[in-house]
């Protein structure tokens, strides 16, 4: 060994942007603790004027585009924010975080029970058994994301020393 130390890689934020509720809690956590947030989108998303965010628009109509690109740049040091369970366990799979809009953190050891009740539901909805979506957005999962991102934050990093 030379002695030399070598650095980690900066901890990212990747968020699956389109429709996703807590772009500002992002922001402002990504602020006070100087992550880089990488929105990822179909179309164009107005983003704070911060060098620390930085807003990637993938080519239009590509089906799950944005799902492809996050998932090529993700490491294992870096967080993802979404809502689709799918782009989850791809992230998981380069040993990245990732969490949803309402706190949920996926794991390795929750993402198949996660992709099953998923498939379960598609397939409910397709037979006409379930009409309702997604339960309405809190300020209480508001609360619950910001609380987990930083969780992950503050885990990423005592791994990183």
């Amino acid at each position: 060994m030379s002695g030399i130390q070598i650095e980690p890689p900066d901890i990212r934020i990747f968020v699956d942007a389109d429709a996703c509720p807590v772009k500002e809690e992002v922001f402002r956590v990504a602020t006070r603790c100087g992550l880089k947030v990488l929105l990822v989108s179909n179309s164009p998303l107005r983003v704070p004027r911060n060098p620390l965010f930085e807003s990637v628009v993938v080519a239009k109509g590509q089906f799950d585009g944005a799902d492809d690109w996050i998932v090529e740049q993700i490491t294992a040091s870096d967080i993802a924010v979404t809502a689709d369970i799918p782009l989850a366990a791809r992230c998981l799979e380069k040993g990245a975080r990732a969490l949803d809009a309402k706190g949920k953190v996926y794991s390795p050891e929750s993402i198949g029970d996660a992709l099953a009740s998923r498939e379960l539901m598609t397939h409910l909805r397709a037979m006409g058994e379930m009409g309702t979506g997604p339960a309405p957005f809190t300020a209480r999962d508001r609360s619950t994301f910001l609380q987990r991102l930083d969780d992950l934050i503050q885990a990423l990093r005592r791994t990183r020393r």
